[in-house]
């Protein structure tokens, strides 16, 4: 049960988003534009940021619904996300997504912890400055949405089977689909 009173029984940061639609707007207008806007980085390898870093900071609901999200988009799906969470260095992604989600974990960490040399090793395997960029980003905001969701006691669902379910909305329609039909609190 959430510490505060919300209108719906939504899980993780659904039902906190329908409790204040003013803030809703700008946290989803952010989601959609580091996770879906256009970048040469594909959506499912921001996905597997947020994904990452959700995972890192223990955030269940972010963990599970970021990566479905990226799952459903990533050739490989939930192997992929998987082998990111069970060990980086021997996942199947590429050199430069592995210097990318090594300095998201950073972040996650604390901004400091980010060295020249991880930025480097990002460059050397591709790593566009607007990628660092955008990867920092993705990184700094998920660890704001994820202490949203935990902070407040949201709920998060035990298994994959309603967060993959949630993917397909989201994939097609971007981060504004998880408030359709949504009500503002009494």
């Amino acid at each position: 049960m959430a510490h505060i009173q919300l209108p719906t029984e939504d899980p993780g940061i659904i039902g906190l988003l329908r409790y204040r639609p003013e803030t809703a707007g700008p946290l989803t207008d952010l989601a959609n534009v580091l996770l879906r806007s256009d970048s040469s980085l594909s959506r499912g390898e921001r996905e597997l940021i947020a994904a990452h870093v959700s995972g890192l900071n223990e955030c269940n609901f972010c963990a599970g619904s970021h990566g479905a999200f990226a799952a459903a988009q990533l050739e490989g799906g939930w192997d992929v996300v998987d082998a990111v969470d069970a060990d980086l260095s021997t996942a199947p992604v590429s050199a430069k997504m592995r210097g990318l989600l090594a300095i998201a974990a950073s972040v996650q960490a604390g901004g400091k912890s980010v060295t020249s040399a991880q930025v480097e090793a990002a460059r050397a395997a591709g790593a566009t400055d607007v990628e660092i960029h955008d990867t920092v980003l993705i990184a700094a905001a998920f660890c704001m949405y994820n202490r949203y969701v935990d902070g407040l006691g949201t709920w998060a669902p035990p298994d994959r089977e309603m967060y993959t379910q949630m993917a397909g909305a989201i994939v097609e329609h971007g981060y504004s689909a998880a408030l359709q039909d949504s009500e503002p609190p009494a």
